[in-house]
């Protein structure tokens, strides 16, 4: 999966970060809060706060004692949440952590780390991205961001619970 970007819900003003496949048309999107938005969204920006982040730091953290994000991984939606495991690998050997996407999702960005979604995941709470006129994925640009626009118009935050 790969970033979009984070965009606003109106008229509630919750955040929704939007994920796409690296390999195909579907789009996940993920209700977060507002400092997740935040975190996720400078970087994209590339943007440097005036001072670390609180994912800056775990990443910072991470590095000093070698331990290496492997992957984040969307692994469920239940009861209208996401779950997600991080994945690490440190001189102790690999470790599977229970989070938030959007908190995986934040420090992935900042490690450059792959993003992965489960089957199950996409299928439930995924849709496909939009095709040209010759049926291909239009690339993550102006019409899909009108087509997430759009979507985002025809939810509510309640249909997925933060991540």
């Amino acid at each position: 999966m790969r970033i979009i970007g984070v965009q606003e819900v109106l008229p509630s003003s919750t955040p929704v970060v939007l994920l796409r496949e690296e390999k195909g048309e579907r789009l996940l999107p993920i209700f977060i809060g507002v400092s997740e938005a935040t975190a996720i969204g400078l970087v994209l920006a590339g943007q440097e706060p005036p001072r670390p982040m609180t994912h800056d730091l775990i990443a910072v953290l991470l590095d000093a004692f070698t331990i290496e994000v492997e992957k984040v991984h969307v692994t469920e939606l239940r009861d209208r949440t996401f779950f997600a495991e991080l994945h690490l690998r440190g001189p102790s050997g690999s470790q599977v952590l229970s989070c938030r996407p959007s908190d995986a999702i934040a420090l992935a960005i900042r490690t450059d780390s792959p993003i992965l979604a489960s089957e199950e995941v996409l299928e439930e709470a995924g849709y496909m991205a939009p095709l040209d006129d010759s049926g291909q994925a239009v690339p993550a640009a102006e019409a899909q961001v009108e087509e997430f626009k759009e979507f985002l118009d025809s939810v509510n935050p309640e249909d997925f619970a933060g991540g």
